[in-house]
Order: C-alpha cells, then sequence, then structure tokens
C-alpha cells in the first residue's frame, strides 16, 4: 500500500469550488482509498492506496469532476517525496507560513523564472516537481506573477509539514 499526499486545486479558494472536507473523504473512500484522512478547508487529503501515484491522481481526477460538475486539477505526492519536498526547502531561514511550494505536474521548465514579473522581496527556486517561493514580506501584497505555477497548486512550509506528519514520515 502507498501512503499518498493529494493537493486539489482551486477548491474553497474565495468563495470558489464549495467541498466540504467530509464530502471530500466519503468521496476519496468511495473511489477505493483507504484510511482517508484531511487537513483543513483546502483540499489536502492524506490516503492509502494500492494504486501507483499517476492511478490515485486520474481516479481522485475523475472522481472530483462527477461530484463537481467540473474538472478539478489534483497534484499526487508519496509521502516520501512530500518530505522531500520539505527537506529541499532552499530558504529554512525564512518564516514557514511565507515560503509556499508550488506543486507541478512535471518537472518545472529551466527557464520558468525568466518570465516572472511583478517580483519585489521575493525569492525563487525551481525543485523536482516544484517552484518554491519566499514571500519575504508577505503575501498580501505581492505583484509575483509565475506563468509556471499557473496550472499548480500552493502550499506553505507549515501545511507540508503537517500533512508529512500525518502521513507518518519523519522529515529531517
Amino acid at each position: 500500500m502507498n501512503t499518498c499526499i493529494c493537493l486539489l486545486r482551486a477548491v474553497n479558494v474565495g468563495g470558489t469550488g464549495k467541498l466540504p472536507m467530509a464530502d471530500l473523504r466519503a468521496l476519496c473512500v468511495e473511489a477505493g482509498f483507504s484510511d482517508v484522512r484531511t487537513y483543513i478547508a483546502s483540499g489536502n487529503v492524506v490516503l492509502r492506496s494500492t494504486l501507483p501515484p499517476d492511478r490515485v491522481k486520474a481516479t481522485l481526477e475523475r472522481a472530483l469532476e462527477t461530484y463537481m460538475g467540473r474538472p478539478v486539477g489534483v497534484m499526487v505526492r508519496t509521502a516520501r517525496e512530500l518530505a522531500g519536498v520539505l527537506e529541499d526547502n532552499p530558504f529554512p531561514d525564512a518564516a514557514p507560513n511565507r515560503v509556499v511550494a508550488v506543486f507541478l505536474d512535471a518537472a518545472p521548465p529551466a527557464d520558468a523564472l525568466m518570465s516572472v514579473g511583478g517580483q519585489r522581496d521575493e525569492r525563487l527556486a525551481l525543485g523536482r516537481r516544484e517552484i518554491y517561493i519566499d514571500y519575504g514580506s508577505g503575501m498580501a501584497d505581492s505583484k509575483l506573477k509565475v506563468p509556471a505555477s499557473a496550472s499548480g497548486t500552493a502550499r506553505n512550509m507549515n501545511t507540508i509539514a503537517r500533512l508529512v506528519r500525518m502521513a507518518g514520515v519523519d522529515a529531517g
């Protein structure tokens, strides 16, 4: 059995894509996943499956589209991969609530940071299948635009650390 962390894109954000976490858990169980747990209402699921991560993604995306009536992107990482995202954080000196990893389906292009706009004090770095962003003085007033992150979903280091703990992996 694999432990997978599923990060849903654009649910319960700014009043769009309403998805109660109880419904998400039930949907995951109906799709055949076990030991399903959610964390906060922004679409974070820790689950177990005999399927490989790419099949977990496809299965959950199909179930979500049926439920929501529209496609919902899902980024899936194994427990070990998510622990690696936390360990690879290139900004360990920054406040963990101001550093995010934007999760992508594939490795970001090598030139992904060349098209960034509106950058002020933010720092950026590429990961394996992530783009790390340190928002310096905070996200509220940031004008940062990262075109390569448009299809991804972001989680801050505090959330990632919590999901790693929920998945039962010792990071670090």
